[in-house]
């Protein structure tokens, strides 16, 4: 038998639609403007990736962040605007338009990190230690099943 067979009717719909990270996303929204940040999620996600690795191509954060070209671009344009990024062109590579943080953006990582692990805490509430263990172990496999180098 499959092991998608083992989900009820409708149960397998809640995990390709990501209903749990739909929730998850609109409460971060609440807290950044709970704490008065002119921040998106999406907006938010990107300068995740640039705290991890600054001054990277466009084309790299659009692929970190599993985003198409037009989308990183109105990604950036609007980060840009509050003053959080900014574009440089490649010293190697005129087509190639490099992102990194201001002083600014950098300022924001700790309060919005610790906005995220709080939301992330609410919604574990009452999800034991080993229970998200064996989700994260899941949620990896599933990854790595559909991005790995046999199909992705």
């Amino acid at each position: 038998m499959p092991n998608n067979q083992l989900f009820k009717r409708g149960e397998l719909n809640f995990v390709i639609t990501g209903v749990a990270n739909n929730a998850l996303a609109r409460r971060l929204q609440k807290h950044f403007r709970e704490a008065a940040l002119d921040l998106t999620v999406e907006q938010w996600s990107v300068l995740v990736h640039l705290w991890k690795h600054d001054n990277v191509s466009q084309q790299e954060l659009a692929n970190r962040t599993f985003r198409d070209k037009p989308s990183i671009t109105r990604l950036i344009d609007n980060l840009e605007k509050l003053g959080l990024v900014k574009r440089s062109g490649s010293k190697t590579d005129r087509r190639i338009n490099l992102v990194s943080l201001t002083a600014q953006g950098r300022s924001l990582r700790d309060q919005t990190m610790q906005l995220a692990n709080d939301t992330l805490n609410e919604g574990l509430e009452g999800v034991s230690a080993e229970d998200v263990e064996v989700t994260r172990k899941v949620l990896t496999k599933v990854y790595e099943n559909l991005n790995g180098s046999a199909g992705g």
